[in-house]
């Protein structure tokens, strides 16, 4: 019997897992199948299976680089400490941005303390810009943002982009950390430059040195560098300690990305996304003109809530002008004034949308914001938007100028001596440009100050030898003598030029 039963349970195990299987009512799609796009594979819409509502706990989470114990660590720390103020605002303000900064970290793997880095940068500030001219919330100089390619032109500057600015940052520590296979020496790079980094190795290596970060002669800045990120981390690992309170920022988008379809004013963004313009310039602080281009940058960031808001109202208005600004394109080089004047825009408007510095002269080819013919329905192309710059020349203030012609000028010669049109010599002296001149004869002309100042001179010094001669052949003529008739070409009396080399080649 035992046996019997042995021999049976088998069979009624695989009975019931058929039964048990057999009971299932699977579901099958209707259409063919699709495969799975590799931009859903690892995208940061797929939650994680530990999560946190604190994002301060998420980023001790993600904690990787090995830990710097020196002096310099903890006198940084003093130094955070003491000043309570100026880490809760700097931690406020990272509201805005540590969601997305931690958010990409994680998806490239890298360690999330670079998250803490923009406090050491820019106080988490967008706006922040240095003395040597580097932008935005990482602080990037102009040649390495295009490097890396954030754009800089007339109407935007990435290196202020929330997302593009990020992007190119975690780029750069990334190729940082590949060359130099060190999260420290990564970070000093970053701030003193990897050329640097990698002659101090080197000098190092020469000498039979280490060459860790600790071990490199560097300058005072970037030998601190690491240390304040160091104490950052500290400080956030474990705020009771330093009696530090940390705002409450949630493990959850602080803003969404929204498309653009067409040009759109700022202000009139803000209206639609109930928002004021100061928080959206906070989101999207690489816009510095009234207006977005929609071919250059067809998404903005908005508060989450309020991305929803603003694509309601936005469809609601979708029969209307979203843009009153556009681009203008100078043909010429010329005057603020005549741009003006041309674009339909009072000149200190025109000055204030543009950022026109006082005497200057907007160079061909510039491209400025200028009102918007409600007439016309069509988008600044993408070309302009990606890559319009506005360049300058020096304004030339010109002062009226008396001079004297020479023996055998003409009014070309006396132009091209001047550097001037000759039609405009013409127009000032009320003559012909095929009029004739005699020796002495005044002239007026428009010069720059230096070129004024020499002809002034020039004309000082021939004026007393011309009355001079006047005199002499005066009193000859009184007297009836035969001398004072007038002397043959090339004899003692006749002028000459006279002051030396021209004004325009003296400069």
């Amino acid at each position: 019997m035992k046996l019997l039963y042995t021999l049976l349970l088998p069979c009624v195990l695989v009975l019931t897992g058929c039964a048990t299987t057999a009971s299932i009512d699977p579901m099958y799609p209707d259409g063919p199948l699709k495969p799975l796009g590799r931009g859903k594979v690892g995208s940061s819409e797929v939650a994680s299976l530990e999560t946190t509502g604190d994002l301060w706990v998420r980023i001790r989470q993600g904690f990787a680089m090995p830990d710097l114990d020196q002096d310099l660590v903890r006198d940084r720390e003093q130094w955070y400490a003491a000043r309570p103020d100026y880490l809760q605002r700097m931690t406020e303000r990272s509201n805005k941005y540590l969601f997305h900064v931690v958010e990409e970290l994680e998806r490239r793997g890298m360690p999330t303390e670079l998250a803490l880095l923009p406090f050491i940068e820019s106080a988490f500030n967008p706006q922040a810009v240095s003395s040597a001219k580097a932008a935005g919330m990482w602080q990037f100089m102009p040649a390495t943002g295009t490097y890396f390619d954030l754009k800089q032109n007339a109407f935007r500057d990435d290196r202020r982009d929330v997302l593009a600015s990020t992007r190119a940052a975690l780029d750069y520590l990334q190729k940082l950390y590949d060359m130099f296979g060190d999260w420290h020496l990564a970070l000093a790079a970053y701030n003193w430059g990897e050329g640097s980094v990698g002659r101090a190795i080197k000098r190092n290596e020469k000498l039979g040195l280490p060459a860790g970060y600790t071990d490199l002669q560097m300058p005072a800045e970037t030998r601190m560098y690491v240390p304040k990120l160091q104490a950052i981390k500290n400080i956030v690992a474990n705020p009771e300690k330093f009696n530090a309170e940390l705002p409450v920022i949630e493990n959850h988008p602080y803003f969404q990305a929204v498309t653009l379809a067409h040009d759109i004013d700022v202000e009139l963004v803000a209206k639609l996304a109930d928002v004021s313009v100061k928080d959206f310039k906070a989101l999207n602080p690489s816009y510095h003109k009234p207006v977005i281009f929609a071919k250059a940058t067809p998404q903005i960031l908005l508060p989450w809530d309020n991305a929803k808001v603003f694509r309601r109202n936005l469809q609601a208005s979708a029969d209307g002008q979203f843009a009153s600004w556009t681009v203008w394109t100078a043909p010429t080089t010329i005057t603020v004034a005549e741009a003006a004047q041309r674009v339909g825009l009072g000149e200190a408007d025109l000055r204030a949308v543009n950022n026109i510095p006082p005497r200057m002269l907007i160079k061909a080819g510039s491209a400025l914001i200028v009102p918007r013919d409600p007439s016309i329905k069509t988008d600044v192309p993408g070309h302009v938007a990606d890559n319009g710059q506005i360049s300058f020349a020096p304004e030339i203030v010109t002062v009226r100028t008396t001079i004297r012609a020479r023996k055998r000028d003409t009014l070309v010669s006396v132009a091209s001596r001047y550097g001037v049109s000759l039609s405009n010599l013409a127009d000032w002296n009320d003559l012909k440009s095929t009029a004739s001149l005699h020796a002495g004869q005044s002239l007026i002309v428009y010069l720059p100050a230096r070129a004024a100042r020499a002809a002034r001179a020039e004309a000082q010094e021939s004026a007393p030898r011309e009355t001079s001669r006047s005199s002499r052949g005066a009193s000859k003529q009184a007297v009836g003598s035969k001398s004072a008739a007038p002397t043959t070409r090339g004899g003692k009396n006749d002028p000459k030029p006279r002051g030396g080399t021209p004004a325009k080649k003296r400069k």
